[in-house]
């Protein structure tokens, strides 16, 4: 039997966290978000935030999502193979808010929000013209996951690679970029909480040599 240490809130994930909100999601993070736009097959555009989002890999670069329950976004990806990630910043943050409303299939999300789309370079998927930054990805995996005793779980994993690149020039400073300027916002977890990254958090640590 598992001894717990009575210092600390402890407790088992299938029996309940017991606590007023679920921390899991509030203690991995504060976590980017991945402001994902794509496109049906047959033309219709999606765009919606995923708070389960990161980098995976260097060369190819490969960045990855996790859809809670078989959404437009993974149907789309599915149909077509092509996505656009786009940084979401503190101007924008009011505008991603709106695009995470319960709508159907043929709602456009960008109309929905306000937003001005721009074409990609290299797939057919609109990128969020304000935003600073986006990634054009082509889709290379798709994994439902399972549970440890191997049941399936609604949840799938998207994996892209990227494909291109568009950074705004303010952002770049001595060919280097300069996240501290970004105005990055990173989701928090707990029922409304987001982060912003500024350069009152930035710090600089070298690797050991």
């Amino acid at each position: 039997m598992t001894t717990f240490d009575d210092r600390f809130h402890s407790y088992e994930p299938r029996t309940g966290h017991g606590l007023a909100h679920d921390p899991f999601n509030a203690i991995v993070g504060p976590r980017p978000i991945g402001w994902i736009s794509t496109r049906s097959a047959a033309g219709a555009v999606n765009l919606a935030p995923y708070s389960f989002f990161n980098a995976f890999n260097y060369v190819p670069p490969i960045i990855g999502f996790a859809s809670i329950g078989a959404k437009d976004t993974l149907r789309n990806i599915e149909e077509t193979g092509e996505f656009v990630w786009n940084l979401v910043t503190r101007p924008l943050a009011e505008a991603m808010n709106q695009t995470c409303a319960p709508v159907g299939p043929d709602v456009n999300e960008f109309d929905l929000a306000g937003l001005a789309s721009s074409p990609s370079s290299h797939v057919a998927v609109p990128r969020v013209a304000l935003s600073p930054v986006a990634f054009e990805c082509r889709k290379t995996q798709v994994l439902q996951l399972q549970g440890v005793d191997g049941s399936k779980v609604s949840t799938w994993l998207v994996l892209g690679e990227v494909v291109a690149v568009h950074i705004a020039q303010r952002l770049l400073k001595d060919g280097v970029y300069q996240t501290a300027e970004s105005e990055t916002v990173l989701r928090g977890g707990g029922p409304a909480d987001y982060f912003q990254v500024g350069p009152e958090q930035l710090f600089r640590m070298w690797r050991p040599t």
